[in-house]
């Protein structure tokens, strides 16, 4: 093929992926914009840290793009992204070992409609029921409850995220439940 007309079919070509490579920002957009609060939040109870949980959120979602041929089904995205994001927050955590709840005012906050100054308070005054709560809980207790509870993962799949058997994350539950139950009663008292 002569030069000037590899040159116009590099051109042609480049212009015909320039519409696919637009659909394909757009998509990755709508994907981090459909979850980026969900995976910051979920993370943020693992680690207890804004600065740290910002981080992590970028880290897990460059991790995802990545990674995002290996996603055969569209429909388990969601799942797929929260198993990236605990497992990116739960290496953070093996690598500092360390937890602190803090800045939390910080973070980003979905509110509905129009708030009230006492809805405020009461939603701030049940966040730091939440997070005093949290700090009660060893860092394997407190993201086999968050997986478990919050995320709504099965046992087995906190088991593989935790690298731990099922028994191991029901007695991590059952402990972190625990807990967390005479925290409230003595707060109640």
């Amino acid at each position: 093929m002569p030069a000037a007309a590899c040159a116009q079919f590099g051109a042609s070509m480049g212009e015909a992926t320039e519409p696919v490579a637009a659909e394909s920002r757009a998509r990755q957009d709508q994907f981090v914009a459909d979850n980026l609060r969900r995976v910051f939040l979920q993370i943020y109870r693992i680690v207890g840290n804004v600065d740290d949980a910002q981080d992590l959120t970028q880290e897990a979602f460059i991790k995802a793009l990545q990674r995002q041929e290996q996603l055969k089904d569209p429909e388990k995205a969601a799942h797929w992204l929260s198993r990236i994001a605990s497992n990116t927050a739960i290496d953070f955590l093996r690598r500092h070992g360390r937890m602190s709840l803090a800045g939390l005012e910080d973070a980003p906050e979905a509110v509905s409609g129009e708030e009230s100054p006492e809805q405020r308070v009461l939603r701030r005054e049940r966040r730091g029921y939440l997070e005093d709560g949290l700090r009660l809980l060893s860092p394997r207790e407190r993201a086999a409850l968050l997986l478990r509870d919050v995320e709504d993962l099965p046992a087995e799949m906190v088991a593989r995220v935790l690298n731990c058997s099922q028994a191991t994350v029901r007695s991590h539950i059952a402990n972190a439940r625990i807990k967390f139950r005479r925290y409230l009663e003595r707060r109640k008292a």
